[in-house]
């Protein structure tokens, strides 16, 4: 009988603390729980496109040699030089240019004294040509006054036939030398012009950034450049940008780039994408950077470019949930929670800009709102209450929201 009575009273003890347990808990789920609040504000939002790329020169001058085959026998500039237009930055071999110089000359004086000899050789036969024609006629004269021949005549009418087409010759010769002089001028012009290619100058005024060649090669026009100058020293972003973001850009966007080693460079759009590349979907576009020391063709930079400044409403990045496809925020109103649909936009130094859906000055839950249903009752705490009440009663603060709903959860009960 009495191992009967123990064993009833254990059984009854576990309900009872259970029951205990339950009355315990009912009054603590009913409770307020401190949320961290923020407020719907109007602050400065920027709207800005991710963009990737190398440094490339905004306009590259190649330098070829002028004259090829002849020897590189100095080199005059080297890469990160500053030249202007028209110095020299190598100079080529001119003994071969020299000698067809030397020829060309030597067969323009040739054919000077070919012209001087053609215009002798005119007025000698236009003196013969005067004198068979003064001959024919007193032959005609004599002739028709019966004092000569016919036969005579006829040696008078031929000589001065021959004289006639003698001079013409003497002429056409004149034309012909005068054709040579003409020829051995020009060859003249092309030998100076070899000469002066000897020496290879700067088309530009700008910065050498490359160099191809070396002492003892032969200049050639074919094959890589001699030398590669940016024009002006100017350097631009040659940026990628995702198609899908194309249509927000517009020329003279302001951007920044994060070039390696050197930080923050600012420049704005010079040129916008004429295509985008089928393979990797990026348009590709042009961006002059402010100048500054350092930079260089071939750096890597990503950044920004901005298509929009404006005021928006804004809250706390943390604080706009997402629900079925949409997003919503807990509104606190009165010390309780509702749970509100919002149209979300540009996401801007850790806030998030709202288009539609809440006013300026709204109360909303910044953390954790995820553990808040529509109707719990909450006591708003904002984000230096927590450190200030710390101060205040010299204790420590109280655990953030979200690690006692973690708690709570874990436990299996909802805050």
């Amino acid at each position: 009988m009495l191992r009967t009575l123990i064993a009833l009273a254990l059984l009854a003890i576990p309900a009872h603390a259970a029951d205990a347990a339950d009355a315990g808990a009912a009054p603590s789920a009913s409770a307020a729980q401190p949320a961290t609040v923020d407020t719907a504000r109007v602050t400065p939002v920027e709207v800005r496109v991710p963009a990737s790329g190398s440094l490339v020169a905004r306009q590259p001058a190649l330098v070829y040699p002028q004259l090829s085959g002849a020897e590189v026998t100095e080199l005059l500039a080297e890469p990160g030089d500053h030249v202007t237009r028209g110095q020299a930055l190598a100079r080529l071999s001119q003994s071969a240019v020299k000698a067809q110089l030397a020829q060309a000359e030597a067969e323009l004086q040739r054919s000077e004294a070919a012209v001087r000899q053609a215009r002798n050789q005119i007025d000698s036969a236009e003196a013969t040509f005067a004198q068979a024609l003064a001959a024919l006629k007193r032959t005609r004269q004599l002739q028709a006054g019966g004092s000569a021949t016919r036969a005579a005549l006829d040696d008078v009418v031929a000589a001065e036939a021959a004289a006639r087409a003698q001079a013409a010759s003497a002429r056409d010769g004149l034309a012909v030398a005068e054709a040579a002089r003409a020829q051995a001028a020009a060859a003249v012009d092309l030998a100076q012009l070899n000469l002066g290619w000897t020496e290879v100058t700067s088309p530009v005024d700008g910065v050498v950034s490359a160099r191809a060649v070396q002492l003892g090669a032969m200049g050639s026009g074919a094959g890589d450049p001699m030398f590669t100058i940016i024009s002006d020293g100017s350097i631009e972003w040659q940026a990628e940008v995702v198609e899908t973001a194309l249509q927000q850009l517009k020329l003279d966007d302001p951007a920044i780039a994060s070039v390696a080693g050197l930080g923050e460079v600012r420049g704005y759009v010079r040129r916008l994408p004429a295509a985008v590349d089928a393979a990797t979907r990026l348009g590709e576009l042009r961006i002059t950077l402010e100048a500054t020391a350092g930079l260089r063709p071939g750096l890597f930079a990503n950044g920004w470019i901005i298509v929009d400044r404006h005021d928006g409403l804004t809250v706390p990045l943390t604080a706009v949930l997402d629900d079925n496809g949409g997003q919503v925020v807990q509104v606190v109103s009165d010390g309780r929670v509702e749970t509100r649909k919002v149209q979300a936009g540009v996401i801007w130094q850790g806030r998030r800009e709202i288009l539609s859906g809440l006013k300026a000055g709204e109360q909303i839950i910044a953390r954790a709102g995820a553990f808040f249903r529509d109707g719990d009752r909450v006591i708003p705490v904002t984000e230096d209450a927590a450190p200030a009440a710390e101060a205040q009663d010299g204790g420590e603060a109280p655990a953030p929201v979200q690690d006692r709903a973690q708690d709570s959860a874990s436990a299996g009960v909802q805050p």
